[in-house]
């Protein structure tokens, strides 16, 4: 699919970037793999780790900026789309900032793509977008929402939208892991509630995911990774065994349990080995045979939610995880 290709990550600096990079340099061989983000030390920093790869290129800039997008894109066949204000409670008291990168952002990106002649984009969206509580949720719904229209957006033109939707993800940077290893030596962690529970995907799990969805796309799909459930006080007794458990509280926008497909998306969701695929209610496309291949139909009614999960995290797995990956943790 990327082999003698042009690609594009925006927010390409990112946890997901640092592990796309290399697996995708490794297993395609691009002609160009462009990393698109705002930040240069962390590109500087990045081009350091990738030091002599003729095929890595930076491109500094913000899918805020929509010409800056459209000089970016120019001859790119694929683009993964990973910019993101991600926070929730960064969203929740920066609003206005959240919906000019994850809204308009989106739609900056649509067009640019469209215009450009890009062949297939693939949008990561989180759990929180489906039935969102917290403004970053909302935001993803929205945008999520968009890339699907996009695929009718397009008119005569060729290029295609899809979305994968995934939970946590273990290890990456500003997440639960790596701030729980930060603090455990005070003897001490600080746990929601002892009832939340969070679907858990490496990042690799997630890099394969999207590799799934260029490769399967017809245009307008979510694709939703088959991932383990974990409780929050195992993850703590998984990372600081000996450690007091200090329950604060729900924090602003937080749920008590994460959720990839409702009810309401069950009527136009497909099963299949290691993913489900959520088809868009437009156009007919839920009941389209191109974009249902060998799916199964899941129950009316059906949910795929963090607490009701049939597979489930031990801490010792977790533990052997963390053990396995512990130089990563945090690190990008």
């Amino acid at each position: 699919m990327l082999e003698g290709k042009t690609v594009l990550v925006t927010g390409g600096t990112g946890s997901f970037g640092h592990a796309f990079v290399p697996m995708t340099l490794e297993r395609y061989k691009p002609k160009k793999l462009i990393i698109y983000s705002r930040d240069e030390m962390k590109q500087w920093d990045m081009a350091k780790r990738f030091e002599g790869n003729s095929a890595l290129r930076f491109f500094i800039g913000d899918v805020r900026d929509r010409e800056r997008l459209y000089r970016a894109l120019d001859g790119v066949d694929y683009v993964v789309h990973a910019a993101a204000t991600k926070i929730v409670p960064t969203a929740e008291y920066n609003p206005f900032e959240c919906v000019k990168t994850n809204i308009n952002g989106a739609m900056n990106l649509i067009d640019a793509c469209i215009d450009s002649g890009v062949k297939r984009v693939v949008a990561l969206s989180t759990d929180k977008a489906s039935s969102p509580v917290n403004l970053y949720g909302a935001t993803k719904l929205a945008s999520d929402k968009l890339f699907i229209a996009g695929n009718s957006y397009s008119g005569e033109h060729e290029t295609r939208f899809a979305v994968v939707r995934y939970g946590n993800v273990m290890g990456s940077r500003g997440s639960v892991i790596p701030f729980f290893m930060s603090i455990k030596d005070q003897g001490k962690l600080p746990i929601t509630d002892p009832r939340m529970t969070r679907f858990m995907i490496s990042l690799q799990e997630g890099v394969e995911l999207v590799y799934t969805a260029l490769e399967d796309m017809v245009g307008g799909e979510i694709y939703v990774k088959k991932i383990p459930s974990m409780r929050m006080e195992d993850l703590a007794t998984a990372v600081a065994p000996e450690a007091e458990q200090h329950i604060i509280g729900i924090r602003p926008g937080e749920k008590l349990h994460e959720q990839m497909i409702s009810a309401e998306d069950s009527l136009s969701t497909y099963e299949y080995e290691d993913y489900y695929k959520i088809l868009p209610a437009i156009h007919n496309w839920s009941t389209d045979a191109g974009r249902i291949k060998d799916g199964q139909r899941v129950p009316e009614g059906f949910t795929y939610s963090s607490e009701t999960n049939e597979d489930w995290m031990s801490s010792d797995a977790l533990r052997a995880w963390i053990d396995a990956n512990r130089e990563k943790i945090g690190a990008i």
